[in-house]
């Protein structure tokens, strides 16, 4: 698993999109600051998240960097969010 932040120009909305409908990718957060969107992607290797990133994420019109932070080890998760 990975998180990637995503740097774009343009419209976000056409991006986010274009990245959610990647079979890797389970998370798409658009967001306010460093980054225009979180990304969260699961891999089955060290080349397959490669190829995501640079055969998929980077070609997409819009895209201008990325940053990806790679989970050694996962402490807490979960989804309990709701509408408050």
């Amino acid at each position: 698993q990975a998180m990637i932040g995503v740097t774009l120009h343009g419209p976000v909305e056409a991006a986010a999109d274009r990245i959610a409908e990647l079979p890797e990718v389970d998370y798409v957060v658009i967001t306010a600051g460093a980054f225009d969107l979180l990304v969260e992607a699961v891999c089955e290797s060290d080349e397959h998240l490669l190829e995501l990133l640079s055969d998929k994420i980077r070609t997409i019109p819009g895209v201008e960097s990325t940053q990806t932070f790679m989970y050694l080890k996962l402490k807490k998760q979960t989804y309990s969010w709701g509408v408050r």
